[in-house]
């Protein structure tokens, strides 16, 4: 009864949620875990967690498989981290996911169950690649050292056009920084034509990185 309390608890959390055995076999599938992988809970059921989202990290190495490390601190009754993983959809596309696991011992059988809570994080990690490409970029500008600093110099920034292009290079969405200098999208992006037309720039992100080789911000 006390599994079947918990499985009603997580059913309409927003976060998607599934419960496995201490063998890692699926035997609860929410509904926001439905929307977010597809897989309505009576395909997944008796399956295990890594038949399902074939688990990747960064560097494309598998972290779903027979035996993984959640299942090994589990057994050990050690702290289980967040991790963030990239997992393949019912449709075969592929979204990233920052995993958190709560471990649930029912008194009255014994049972261990973990639950798993997974968030989409796609948005973040497309950020995170931009700065990171962004950073390549900025030191690939300052290895080329003199060349670079011999083009043509660029009219004065504002202060605005400053803190814009500040918050692109920390990895800001252009919503966001509208939000945050309470200006509409149309102003920002007159903003960034403007500041292309000063540094001689084609986009925003060669304007960063001419900005940053530069020093203006």
């Amino acid at each position: 009864m006390l599994e079947m309390e918990l499985f009603g608890f997580l059913a309409h959390t927003a976060d998607a949620v599934f419960v496995l055995s201490d063998q890692g076999e699926i035997e609860f599938w929410n509904k926001a875990a439905e929307r977010l992988i597809g897989y309505p809970a009576e395909e997944v059921k008796g399956k295990t967690c890594y038949q399902v989202l074939q688990g990747t990290g960064a560097l494309g190495t598998r972290i779903c498989h027979d035996g993984c490390s959640v299942l090994e601190c589990a057994a050990k009754n050690t702290d289980i981290p967040n991790f963030d993983m990239s997992v393949k959809t019912r449709s075969g596309k592929r979204i990233w996911i920052n995993m958190s696991t709560i471990t649930f011992d029912n008194p009255r059988n014994g049972r261990r169950l973990l639950v798993h809570l997974a968030r989409d994080i796609s948005e973040q990690k497309k950020t995170e690649q931009l700065v990171h490409k962004m950073r390549d970029v900025a030191q690939q500008f300052s290895q080329m050292g003199d060349q670079v600093g011999r083009v043509s110099p660029v009219v004065e920034l504002s202060e605005q056009e400053k803190q814009i292009l500040r918050m692109f290079s920390e990895g800001k969405t252009p919503a966001s920084i509208a939000r945050a200098l309470t200006i509409s999208s149309q102003t920002l992006r007159n903003h960034l034509h403007h500041i292309n037309q000063k540094l001689r720039t084609h986009n925003r992100l060669e304007a960063v990185m001419h900005a940053i080789h530069r020093k203006l911000i």
